[in-house]
């Protein structure tokens, strides 16, 4: 049986600050035939722990609301084998959730504050969280790809050098963008949540949210970074294909010389 929207929230203790924390997983997330039953509609959501909730996406984010740390881990553990390509080290990020009541929603040194704990106003601030944390997780992972681009060009300095070197740096990085490249498609950073087409008076506050966390000037920035990598990588490739065909050219010179001078040797007069 799905639990009614207003069991899942009633689960949530509405006079203190309520622990939240974003995990990122891996590169996807298999939510078919769940045991628990869950709301639907918007992100996947079902009860977690005592008297918590979690919002999974199926990009490889959960977001964990109300649980203890031991409840974390057990539910973490439970959901490890419907991630594909986990993480060595899951991505996270934590925040505080408190109700304002009348008083503006969103950020404050206090945490996240929200008008009440409709089920809607906690999803939205789940998507803002997921999409923040998977952000962090493409920010590493493309700082450790710059870290490899220096010295590519270092090698590309010297002509004799490092040819196995650099088609080893060349497929490191090239796997390195095939993932993120993915896996950046997948959580559609830039668009409009579709829980925003069914409920309008959360829209405001997911705004707050974006502007807060600067998820579409760090999208930016990553795909700006991105396509520098990838140009970066394109050039690398290209001077390595002029340079063996350079490489070819010269072999073929040398040989056609060698040809040459043997036929003069065999036109010599015999001594």
């Amino acid at each position: 049986m799905v639990p009614k929207t207003n069991e899942l929230t009633a689960r949530l203790p509405a006079n203190k600050p309520l622990p939240v924390r974003a995990c990122f997983l891996g590169e996807r997330l298999n939510l078919r035939g769940l045991p628990e039953p869950a709301v639907t509609l918007g992100p996947l959501t079902l009860p977690a722990g005592e008297a918590g909730m979690a919002v999974l996406f199926r990009y490889g984010a959960v977001v964990l609301l109300n649980l203890t740390e031991a409840e974390q881990k057990i539910f973490l553990k439970e959901l490890r084998p419907r991630v594909e390509s986990p993480l060595r080290r899951m991505e996270t990020e934590d925040a505080q959730l408190y109700v304002v009541g009348k008083q503006p929603e969103g950020v404050t040194p206090e945490g996240i504050g929200i008008a009440d704990l409709a089920l809607a106003r906690l999803q939205i601030v789940a998507i803002a969280l997921a999409r923040s944390v998977a952000l962090a997780y493409y920010e590493n992972a493309m700082a450790g790809a710059f870290d490899l681009i220096e010295p590519l060009a270092r090698r590309l300095e010297n002509p004799r050098g490092g040819g196995r070197r650099l088609r080893e740096l060349l497929r490191h990085i090239g796997g390195s963008l095939l993932v993120q490249q993915r896996m950046i498609g997948r959580v559609e950073i830039q668009d409009k949540p579709d829980l925003l087409w069914d409920h309008p008076e959360v829209e405001r506050l997911y705004l707050h949210l974006e502007n807060e966390y600067e998820l579409r000037e760090r999208n930016t920035v990553l795909e700006r970074k991105l396509a520098l990598i990838n140009q970066t990588a394109e050039t690398v490739v290209n001077l390595m294909q002029n340079r063996s065909m350079l490489r070819v050219e010269w072999y073929i010179v040398v040989l056609i010389v060698v040809s040459v001078l043997l036929s003069i040797y065999s036109m010599l007069p015999a001594h």
